[in-house]
């Protein structure tokens, strides 16, 4: 399944509305503020129908999985939006993170925990924001708002940036950085967390990471950042996606693709929207001379010309530390 799907689930006194364009979407909040109700009424729907006096609109089915049994629910269901109520523990499971690999579902999953199998991305996760005023003749709208934006601004000057991999984004980091700025890889997302408490307090730190997949991290690294107050965490959807919407490639395709790359991005073919942007750049550059790779950075991609294309994509921080390199 790919695109997005305009999801409204409502009774005579309800609404929820909300626009579901990746393969995960996450919601999260604390006790009372409408998760519940909202896999209650599609629960509901699902069981009974319209009887019920619930309507669910969606150009795709909803369904609700739950319970020990998940896996024979979830057996039948193909392009589907699948809801998942808090409390299933089956989410954080390797087993569970299988089957949504490949699958043609796109799913969206009520929790209070980070799904570390699951490469969620940091824009889609959600709370669920109550406006209007509740009677027995005025709904009560429910609509999404995103817990975290991409990237956190804080203003000033930082000296290191802190790149999530070790291969082709770490290389074009101090590729462009040199010798006068601190870049430093974290080799791997997991460790971005310990880096950050572990470090000088000092030291003012720009931290670069896939934002496509960095949702299971985002709630302690958020933590972390808001306690040292002197770093910016700036998350693109990936280090390819950087290059990507920098039309180094000069290719028309390319960037109606990135303009709108739910509409392309299939759910049993990409994990996550970060492996779509890797596969975009490595066949759109394959057999030219800034063939990409993603274990090792082809040195064209440090001509000043391309460069000075990605630079006007990148925060302010990177720009100001790049006057001093």
């Amino acid at each position: 399944m790919k695109g997005a799907h305009h999801l409204v689930v409502q009774s005579a006194h309800l609404k929820y509305e909300m626009d579901i364009v990746r393969n995960i979407t996450i919601i999260q909040g604390d006790s009372a503020t409408g998760k519940t109700t909202f896999a209650d009424m599609i629960r509901e729907y699902v069981l009974n129908g319209s009887d019920t006096g619930i309507t669910v609109s969606c150009d795709v089915p909803c369904r609700l999985i739950e319970g020990n049994t998940w896996k024979e629910q979830l057996s039948p269901i193909h392009g589907s939006i699948v809801i998942i109520d808090e409390g299933n523990k089956f989410v954080a499971s390797v087993e569970f993170a299988e089957a949504v690999k490949n699958s043609d579902n796109y799913y969206v999953i009520i929790t209070r925990e980070s799904l570390q199998a699951l490469p969620y991305s940091v824009t889609e996760i959600y709370g669920i924001h109550s406006s209007g005023k509740y009677n027995s003749l005025e709904p009560v709208y429910h609509s999404l708002y995103r817990i975290y934006n991409s990237k956190n601004v804080v203003q000033g000057s930082y000296d290191t940036v802190l790149v999530e991999d070790s291969n082709s984004g770490y290389e074009f980091f101090s590729g462009i950085l040199g010798d006068k700025v601190k870049c430093i890889s974290a080799n791997g997302r997991d460790n971005i967390f310990a880096i950050l408490n572990d470090r000088d307090s000092s030291e003012r730190m720009v931290v670069v990471a896939d934002g496509a997949a960095f949702g299971s991290q985002m709630s302690r690294v958020s933590d972390a950042i808001k306690r040292i107050k002197g770093a910016e965490l700036y998350l693109p959807e990936s280090f390819e996606w950087i290059l990507l919407i920098s039309d180094v490639l000069n290719d028309k395709e390319v960037q109606r693709i990135v303009e709108n790359p739910e509409d392309y991005i299939s759910s049993e073919d990409f994990f996550s929207w970060e492996r779509f942007f890797t596969h975009l750049l490595v066949s759109k550059s394959n057999g030219t001379y800034l063939k990409y790779s993603k274990d090792h950075l082809n040195k064209a991609y440090l001509q000043d010309r391309l460069v000075e294309k990605v630079v006007l994509r990148l925060p302010d921080a990177i720009k100001r530390m790049l006057e001093k390199a």
